[in-house]
């Protein structure tokens, strides 16, 4: 089953630079714990977690709890244009600094990951 999602929702959910950024390392890494996002986007857990919150409200990520840690994910159940979106907007950002920096922060959290927070996938 296909999510209902409006594009004027859609849209203005990605116009926040905050939630765009989430939702290009979900893209990009598939599932990640609201630790590895603050780490990330070098930003505090109450901010990324309100923005993760209004995702997720949106239909837009889904989560689970795996003891004291919450994962992300994409919904797969968005609609083909939503994620043909999401996937020509992972290719714009490429290049960019801001989202090329918040890959090398996740990587360097990944690695040291197993004393920060939970297990590897």
């Amino acid at each position: 089953m296909t999510l209902t999602l409006s594009p004027d929702l859609y849209f203005k959910a990605l116009s926040d630079e905050t939630r765009l950024r989430c939702m290009m390392l979900l893209y990009e890494k598939g599932q990640l714990c609201v630790c590895d996002l603050t780490r990330a986007l070098a930003l505090s857990q109450p901010k990324i977690s309100r923005h993760l919150a209004q995702l997720r409200q949106l239909g837009l990520l889904l989560d689970k709890r795996e003891g004291q840690w919450v994962y992300y994910q994409i919904n797969p159940e968005l609609p083909a244009w939503a994620m043909d979106i999401l996937a020509a907007t992972s290719q714009a950002v490429a290049t960019q600094k801001t989202y090329q920096d918040d890959l090398q922060r996740l990587q360097i959290h990944q690695q040291g990951r197993e004393n920060s927070c939970g297990a590897f996938f």
